[in-house]
C-alpha cells in the first residue's frame, strides 16, 4: 500500500538533496554563478519540503496518540483537540501535495502581478482596487513579501493599473491560476438610481526574473521617458521627473513605474517588470504558440472572465474553469482565495 510519504517521493528527494550537494562543493562551481544560484535554490526548496513532510509525520503520531487515548476513555477535550489537529493536518496536507504538483522550471520564482481595469471608467477602476485589495490581503495571510512597484490612481474610486512585486517560494506558481478576466456584478454605488452594473478588471501574472542573464535587453531597443509623478489628490506629487516610462521597441511592450521618489529606483523597478514581461513572452515562443503573450490577451468583457463575483440580486463567487464556487462573498474580498488557486 502506497504511504503519503510515497506520493510525495521523500526517499527520491533525500537522494536528489545529496547529489545537489555534492554538486554545490565543487570548487569550479561558482565559475558558472547562474548554475550555482538555480542549485543552491533547489537545494533550500527540496530541504524545505523533506522538513515540512517530518513535521507532519509528528502530527500524525500526536493524532494516533490522541485517538487511542479516546478509544480508552471518552473526553470532550481530548476529542475536540483530536479533530482541530485533523483539519490542520488536512489543510497542511493539500498544501503541501499542490507545491509538490508546480514542477515547472518558474513556479519556485517570485512572480509580477498587475491588474487593469476594463472599460466603464470609475465602475472597473474602483473594482481593479478592490482586487488589488482581496490580493494583498491574501498576501499577507500566505506570509508572502510585497511591494507595490507602480500604482495609478483613478480620479473618482480605485485605481489604473497597479504592478505588484510578490516574494516568496512558489509565489508565481501559486499565482499563475489568477491569470485571466475578473467579473463583478453589484448595485453600483456611484449609481444615483442604483442600478446593477456588471464590471471588468484584467489580473496578470509574470514569473520575476533574476539577474541571471536569462533575458538580455539591448539599450538601444529602449525608448526611456522620464516625467513627473502624481499622486490621488494633488498628494505624493514629486516636484521633479522622477517617474519612468520604458518602451521595447521591438516588442511595443511599454511599462512605467511612478511610486519612488528615486529615478533610479523607479527606472530599476520598471525594468524588473520589463525583463519579467520579455521572459514571458520567451516561454511562449519556446512553445511555438501561434501568437506572443500581448496577442493572447482576451478583450477585458463579457464572454472571457474566468471567475465571476456576483454581490446582487444574490451572494456567489464562481470559478468558470473549475467551477468551484461559494456564497460567502465577503471572505473571498478579505483574501480567502485559496480554494479557487
Amino acid at each position: 500500500m502506497k504511504t503519503s510519504g510515497d506520493v510525495f517521493d521523500i526517499e527520491k528527494k533525500k537522494e536528489n538533496i545529496k547529489n545537489l550537494e555534492k554538486k554545490s562543493s565543487d570548487i569550479n562551481l561558482w565559475d558558472n554563478k547562474e548554475e550555482a544560484q538555480k542549485i543552491l535554490k533547489m537545494v533550500s526548496s527540496i530541504t524545505n519540503l523533506i522538513n515540512k513532510w517530518e513535521e507532519l509525520e509528528k502530527e500524525i503520531d500526536e493524532i494516533k496518540i490522541l485517538n487511542e487515548l479516546l478509544k480508552e476513555e471518552e473526553d470532550t477535550d481530548t476529542h475536540n483537540e483530536l479533530i482541530k489537529k485533523i483539519n490542520n493536518l488536512e489543510a497542511e496536507l493539500s498544501e503541501l501535495e499542490f507545491k509538490n504538483m508546480l514542477k515547472e522550471k518558474d513556479d519556485i520564482r517570485n512572480a509580477i502581478l498587475t491588474i487593469h481595469p476594463g472599460a466603464g471608467g470609475t465602475e472597473s477602476q474602483d473594482w481593479a482596487g478592490m482586487l488589488m485589495r482581496m490580493y494583498l490581503k491574501w498576501m499577507e495571510k500566505k506570509g508572502f513579501e510585497f511591494n507595490i512597484m507602480d500604482l495609478q490612481s483613478g480620479e473618482e474610486a480605485g485605481i489604473k493599473s497597479v504592478s505588484i512585486e510578490v516574494k516568496g517560494e512558489y509565489a508565481y506558481g501559486i499565482l499563475k491560476a489568477e491569470n485571466g478576466i475578473h467579473r463583478l456584478i453589484r448595485i453600483s454605488p456611484f449609481d444615483a438610481n442604483h442600478r446593477r452594473h456588471t464590471s471588468f478588471a484584467a489580473v496578470f501574472v509574470y514569473p520575476e526574473v533574476e539577474d541571471d542573464l536569462e533575458v538580455e535587453i539591448n539599450p538601444a531597443d529602449l525608448r526611456i521617458d522620464t516625467f513627473r509623478a502624481s499622486g490621488a489628490g494633488g498628494q505624493h506629487v514629486n516636484k521633479t521627473d522622477s517617474a519612468i516610462r520604458i518602451k521595447h521597441i521591438p516588442t511595443g511592450i511599454v511599462v512605467q513605474c511612478q511610486n519612488e521618489r528615486s529615478q533610479f529606483k523607479n527606472k530599476s523597478n520598471a525594468l524588473k517588470i520589463l525583463k519579467a514581461r520579455l521572459y514571458q513572452l520567451k516561454k511562449e515562443e519556446k512553445k511555438k504558440e501561434k501568437i506572443a503573450l500581448e496577442e493572447t490577451k482576451k478583450e477585458i468583457s463579457w464572454g472571457n472572465q474566468i471567475r465571476s463575483y456576483t454581490m446582487h440580486p444574490y451572494y456567489l463567487v464562481k470559478d468558470h474553469r473549475t467551477k468551484v464556487e461559494t456564497t460567502n462573498v465577503q471572505s473571498v474580498m478579505e483574501g480567502n482565495i485559496d480554494i479557487f488557486i
